[in-house]
C-alpha cells in the first residue's frame, strides 16, 4: 500500500524543480511514471508544499541524563521529527557527560525508536572540561565518530592537537566550538557599541578569531579533520576560507538565529536572546551570509539549547546562555529565503551536513515536505520542547513541516 504524493515541488542546492508526482513505497520513495501498478492507499495533493531531502541538524542538546526538565530524549526526538530534521548530531552535555561506553549505550536505547537519525558526539575530554581525555576508541568501538566538547571549546592546544591525532586512527571528525573562553570571560554580548551604551561586558570578535587561527594551525600542523561550530565573525570566515584553499580538512557551520539578529537586537535586555557566541554587529552577518553563498561555510545548524524557565528569568548577566532552536527552524528559513533562496538554504542542511560527516547523499532514502507559507501561533499548546527559551514564543510563525519520511515511516506532522 503506497501513498501518492501529487505536484510536488523538490528542492535541491541548483532549482526549485517543476511540480512532480512521487509515489512512498513502504521502503522508497519513486517518481510516479504512471506505470508503477501500486495500488494506492492515500493520494495528498502537495501543490502548495516543497519537499527536499531529509535535513540533518548538526547541533543539538538534549538534558537527559541529568537535566531531564530542559529536554529529555523522548521530547527531543517528538521534536526532532516535527521540525523536518532526519537526522541530527547530540551533543555530549549532560549530566554525566557523553563519555563512556554506558552513556551511548543509555542514549541509543532511548533513540531507537525515534523517526530521526542520531549521530553522537561523544566527549573529546572527561565531563567536557578540556583536560583528561576520555576513552576515545573504545567510544569508537561503540559507534561514535564524531567527538568534541559541545558547548566547550577545546582551548587546551596540547589537547586538540593530540585529539586530532588520535581521531586518524579512524578517520574520526573533531567538532569544536572554537572560542578563547579567557577572551570572552564574564562577557555578555558582543563587544561594540551597543555593548557599551547598554553598559554590557563584551565578548569581541577577537575571542573566536584568535582560536580559529590557532585552531587551523594545529590542523596544519597535525592533520586530521576539524568541523569548527557556530561561526559568527567576518574575520573567522576569512581564515577558514583561505584554509580551505589551502586544502586543510576543516569545515563549518553557523547558528541560524547569528544570521536573523544583530547586537543591536539586545536593547531589550531579553534574555532569550543572550547565547553564545553572541550575536555580531552588520559587517559580521554581512560575511556569514558570503560564507554560505561561495561555501566557506558548509551548513545551518539550529543550536537547540534548551533552557528551563529559571535559568532565563533574571538578571541578563546570570541568565544562561542558549536557545531553543529547533521548532522555530522553518520559520527562521522562511524569513532568510528572499536573501539566501530556497535551494542554498536546503543546501546548508541536506548536502552541506552529509559532506561533513562523510556521508552518501546519492539516493533519496528520506524527505523531508513543508508549507513555506503556512502561518501557526508558536505558543505552550503547539510546543514540542519542554523549554521555551525562545524570543518568538507566542507569535505567529509562517513556514510548518507537514510530513517527513524516513526510516520506511511516513509521518503526519
Amino acid at each position: 500500500m503506497a501513498v501518492l504524493l501529487q505536484s510536488l515541488r523538490l528542492i535541491d542546492s541548483h532549482r526549485i524543480h517543476p511540480p512532480k508526482n512521487f509515489i512512498f513505497t513502504g521502503s522508497e520513495i519513486l517518481e510516479d511514471k504512471g506505470d508503477s501498478g501500486m495500488k494506492i492507499k492515500e493520494s495528498i495533493d502537495c501543490s502548495a508544499f516543497f519537499a527536499s531531502k531529509g535535513w540533518t541538524d548538526l547541533r543539538c542538546m538534549s538534558g537527559e541524563p541529568g537535566e531531564e526538565y530542559h529536554e529529555s530524549l523522548e521530547s527531543l526526538g517528538d521534536l526532532l521529527a516535527a521540525s523536518g530534521f532526519t537526522k541530527a548530531v547530540l551533543m555530549p552535555n549532560t549530566k554525566p557527560a557523553i563519555q563512556t561506553k554506558n552513556e551511548i549505550q543509555f542514549v541509543q536505547s532511548k533513540a531507537k525508536h525515534w523517526l530521526s537519525d542520531l549521530v553522537i558526539q561523544a566527549a573529546a575530554t572527561k565531563d567536557c572540561k578540556g583536560e583528561d581525555f576520555t576513552d576515545i576508541l573504545d567510544l569508537h568501538h561503540e559507534g561514535a565518530f564524531v567527538f568534541g566538547d559541545g558547548t566547550h571549546p577545546i582551548s587546551n592546544p596540547d589537547r586538540l592537537l593530540k585529539i586530532l591525532q588520535y581521531l586518524q586512527k579512524f578517520d574520526g571528525l573533531l567538532f569544536d566550538q572554537t572560542y578563547d573562553p579567557y577572551l570572552a570571560l564574564f562577557g555578555q554580548m558582543h563587544e561594540g557599541i551597543t555593548s557599551t551604551r547598554l553598559g554590557m561586558k563584551g565578548i569581541p570578535n577577537l575571542s573566536e578569531e584568535i582560536a580559529v587561527h590557532r585552531n587551523l594551525e594545529i590542523l596544519k600542523y597535525a592533520g586530521g579533520r576539524l568541523h569548527m561550530q557556530t561561526i559568527s565573525s567576518k574575520g573567522s570566515v576569512d581564515k577558514i576560507r583561505q584554509a580551505k584553499k589551502e586544502g586543510l580538512k576543516v569545515t563549518a557551520d553557523v547558528s541560524l538565529y547569528q544570521l536573523l539578529f544583530s547586537d543591536e537586537d539586545m536593547v531589550t535586555f531579553d534574555t532569550n536572546l543572550k547565547v553564545m557566541p553572541p550575536f555580531r554587529g552588520k559587517e559580521d552577518r554581512d560575511a556569514l551570509i558570503e560564507g554560505l553563498k561561495d561555501g566557506t561555510l558548509d551548513a545551518i545548524v539550529s543550536n537547540h539549547q534548551p533552557q528551563d524557565f529559571d535559568s532565563k528569568f533574571m538578571e541578563f548577566d546570570l541568565a544562561a546562555f542558549g536557545m531553543s532552536g529547533l521548532q522555530t527552524f522553518l520559520p527562521g528559513m522562511a524569513k532568510l529565503a528572499s536573501e539566501l533562496t530556497w535551494p542554498l538554504l536546503i543546501a546548508k542542511v541536506t548536502e552541506g551536513p552529509s559532506k561533513v560527516l562523510g556521508l552518501d547523499t546519492s539516493k533519496m532514502e528520506n524527505l523531508t515536505i513543508f508549507d513555506p507559507e503556512e502561518n501557526w501561533v508558536f505558543d505552550q499548546k503547539s510546543n514540542k520542547s519542554l523549554s521555551a527559551n525562545m524570543p518568538w514564543f507566542n507569535t505567529t510563525l509562517k513556514g510548518k513541516v507537514k510530513f517527513v519520511i524516513n526510516k520506511g515511516r511516513f509521518v503526519i506532522i
